[in-house]
């Protein structure tokens, strides 16, 4: 689905934020990008929906990440905000989330009929026509993912979906992660949501990947987390009090 070919950027021209970047994500597969801050994570999900350039190759379902494809590729990966407020534009949760499958050329009836049928899948149809204003913050992130599956990408992107949610709503989000069929990259600082959610990881560091691995082996290893400026999940730091 993604594959990053020695890729590097600077924002400045001499100071690198990645440098000589390559992986490739496979079709279905959900992988967590993780990483202190100021590491690249944003840098790179930018890089991949053509928001910056930077040199080598990016290349999304066959297609090179260039100005002439970008509205292919647009439609091809949704992108979650990590501030809904950033996202949500239009006056209700309803205007909101037809906006997209009509842009994309679809007639109301067929757009309509996306909305609700995401609306049920996600168990959300009381917030349709619900102002964007007066939802709180866990249930406008349940509706900014709404609203890109409606678009019916085939790649979703994440940046910090958990950020600011109370347990409940949380919890939800990950349920709702964890049933998308969707290709998914997830950018996190949340590292008991990346084991919950991915079944890969890669870990970024002064703009280079220091592992790609199985999710659970990348974050108990305790040592590698540490010599990145990061530590083990919280659920795995409370075992380990528990038993010693």
């Amino acid at each position: 689905m993604v594959k990053f070919q020695n890729v590097s950027f600077s924002y400045d021209g001499e100071h690198p934020v990645l440098e000589d970047l390559s992986f490739t994500i496979n079709k279905g597969e959900a992988v967590g990008l993780i990483g202190a801050n100021g590491a690249g994570k944003s840098t790179i999900m930018n890089l991949l929906l053509g928001l910056l350039k930077g040199s080598g190759e990016i290349i999304v379902d066959g297609l090179p990440v260039n100005k002439q494809n970008l509205p292919q590729i647009r439609q091809k990966i949704g992108f979650v905000l990590q501030n809904s407020d950033n996202q949500m534009f239009m006056p209700t949760v309803y205007e909101d989330m037809i906006f997209g499958p009509l842009n994309y050329g679809l007639s109301r009836e067929e757009a309509e009929r996306r909305v609700d049928q995401v609306l049920d899948t996600l168990g959300l149809q009381g917030l349709k026509h619900r102002h964007n204003h007066k939802i709180s913050g866990g249930e406008k992130r349940m509706a900014a993912i709404a609203t890109i599956l409606a678009m019916e990408p085939e790649m979703i992107v994440m940046d910090e979906p958990s950020t600011a949610l109370d347990p409940v709503n949380r919890r939800r989000v990950i349920n709702t992660i964890n049933s998308l069929p969707q290709t998914k990259l997830i950018a996190s600082h949340d590292l008991d949501m990346i084991l919950d959610t991915c079944q890969r990881v890669l870990l970024i560091s002064q703009g280079k990947i220091v592992a790609d691995g199985d999710a659970e082996a990348v974050l108990l290893d305790k040592a590698l987390l540490e010599a990145n400026q990061m530590e083990l999940p919280l659920c795995v730091q409370g075992w380990q009090r528990k038993h010693g």
